[in-house]
């Protein structure tokens, strides 16, 4: 298999995985955090339709973010699970003090910390860490970022 369709197969369903992870903590009730519905709602004020076009947003993210990893791996000359699980470690630190705090002035239909919702900014911002979607949203960011992370560099051959 030629390194673009190896990278784009193990990619995709590294991806697969996390967006699995991620919406069963949800359902578990693990966190209230929904990234493919935050991205969404950044596209339409439809929820309902959010949700698909979020979806596709996330797995397209997780994609492109797979080609970084890749990177990472081909620039090293060699990818393992424990490359990939620090990958990993680093990725879900950049989104949860980074990305997450920041995602308020980046969204049309989020409130901020500052400010409280309004009629169209409806979203509850999920504040560093993302601790206002619940205690273990951490957690289950970093594991699912983690095993994203394992999953790509096991998998992926330089």
């Amino acid at each position: 298999m030629s390194w673009v369709l190896d990278w784009a197969v193990w990619g995709f369903v590294s991806t697969l995985v996390l967006t699995a992870l991620l919406e069963g903590s949800q359902l578990l009730r693990l966190t209230r955090m929904n990234l493919p519905f935050l991205l969404g709602t950044m596209l339409t004020a439809d929820r309902d339709r959010a949700k698909l076009y979020g979806l596709g947003l996330h797995l397209l993210n997780g994609l492109l973010f797979s080609g970084v990893y890749v990177a990472a791996f081909a620039a090293w000359g060699r990818a393992s699970w424990w490359l990939g699980g620090l990958m990993g470690v680093l990725h879900a630190g950049f989104l949860l003090l980074v990305v997450l705090p920041a995602l308020p002035a980046l969204h049309p239909r989020m409130a901020s910390e500052s400010q409280s919702p309004t009629e169209v900014k409806q979203l509850e911002p999920p504040g560093v860490l993302g601790l206002h979607y619940g205690m273990r949203t951490p957690l289950t960011a970093l594991v699912s970022h983690v095993v994203f992370g394992v999953l790509l560099g096991s998998l992926f051959r330089v």
